[in-house]
């Protein structure tokens, strides 16, 4: 009896000692483990590297088009490869809802929001009220009053730029010219693209508006049934061209001509998506040019300045994005159907922006793709 007592106290034992040791070796693969994930994270900042992702909320006024979409999909694929968590809404023009999104965002507390297209005294409010509760703001073609709160960034294309370089193609094309106006007031992009066209008008006296039309809500149906009312009432040879503040408003113009069979009439455009680059390259399409940037990249570039705030890095009161010139003929030659995707194969550097990006943002991306 004294022998099976011993016997099994040496089992006993022996099971506790092979037991510690494989508690020790998973205790050391574990901390190897966390010492691999600190190397993959080497020189990021803290607030990436807490156990609970930050939380992101993309929520935009305008939608409905091709535009947006791309806008929040280029937005939520940054986010992601950064390794934030986020969220996307879009309001397709209801400023009721637009405004109740961004309370509840607060209320829920996310970290950080990325704003787009909020025209309204009342959003600036809500920026203001985000700040308040520590939420960090990005602001994409909002209300400039929002530049008057601490620590936020007011962001938006060069619509300048993008009003002139397909006015420079108008005039070039038509130094004399009978043109319609598309273009809606109320949001500061819009505002940016009509002075230049006000300027081009004064310094071009054979440029005459004939007709102007804008609507945000439902843009390319509405805008299709007034170039329509249009041609019905102006004779062929008596409108030259229509100058479009916005792709939604050039897709609608297009479908009209063509409906009308009026593809004599040439479309300058603002703005582009892969609804847009088809209609371009159909044949005799009345869409001759387009002034743009990448949509997609709009939204990315948004978050890497969230993600500098986040990080705590200085960043700008304000930035903006420089656009390309499309033509209709470049895409006709490439020799193919060219969409969003292959554009770049077309237009030199679309789509490419180091613009914010850091080494960290690098590194993070590396570590959130394995």
């Amino acid at each position: 009896m004294r022998k099976k007592k011993i016997w099994l106290l040496a089992l006993v034992t022996s099971l506790l000692i092979v037991l510690a040791a494989c508690g020790d070796q998973e205790k050391d693969a574990a901390t190897d483990g966390a010492s691999s994930d600190s190397r993959d994270l080497e020189g990021v900042p803290e607030a990436f590297q807490a156990d609970d992702p930050l939380e992101v909320m993309v929520i935009r006024k305008i939608g409905g088009d091709d535009h947006t979409q791309q806008f929040l999909a280029g937005a939520q694929q940054e986010a992601t490869a950064l390794g934030m968590k986020v969220d996307t809404f879009s309001a397709n023009g209801d400023t009721a809802s637009f405004h109740d999104t961004i309370s509840q965002a607060i209320n829920q507390g996310y970290d950080g929001l990325i704003i787009s297209h909020g025209d309204d005294d009342a959003t600036v409010e809500l920026i203001q009220q985000a700040r308040d509760n520590d939420i960090e703001v990005v602001a994409f073609d909002t209300n400039e009053g929002a530049l008057e709160v601490d620590g936020v960034t007011l962001t938006s294309q060069d619509d300048e730029e993008l009003a002139s370089l397909a006015l420079e193609k108008l005039v070039e094309e038509h130094p004399e010219a009978d043109i319609g106006y598309l273009w809606v007031d109320g949001f500061p992009p819009m505002v940016r693209r009509n002075n230049i066209f006000e300027q081009v008008l004064e310094e071009n006296p054979d440029i005459n508006e004939v007709k102007r039309f804008g609507d945000a809500q439902d843009p390319q149906t509405k805008t299709q049934e007034a170039v329509g009312a249009w041609l019905t009432e102006i004779p062929e040879g008596e409108l030259d061209a229509i100058f479009a503040t916005w792709d939604a408003f050039a897709v609608g113009a297009t479908r009209a001509l063509k409906e009308a069979g009026r593809e004599e009439v040439d479309i300058y455009g603002i703005d582009v998506s892969n609804a847009d680059l088809q209609l371009m390259q159909e044949e005799n399409s009345p869409w001759k040019y387009t002034a743009a940037v990448d949509p997609k990249l709009i939204g990315a570039v948004n978050v890497r300045l969230l993600a500098k705030k986040f990080a705590g890095e200085e960043t700008p009161e304000t930035a903006s994005l420089e656009p390309s010139i499309i033509s209709q003929e470049e895409l006709n030659s490439s020799g193919e159907e060219v969409n969003m995707e292959t554009l770049t194969d077309v237009v030199e550097g679309w789509g490419e922006s180091d613009q914010f990006e850091e080494e960290w943002m690098t590194t993070l991306r590396e570590h959130h793709s394995n």
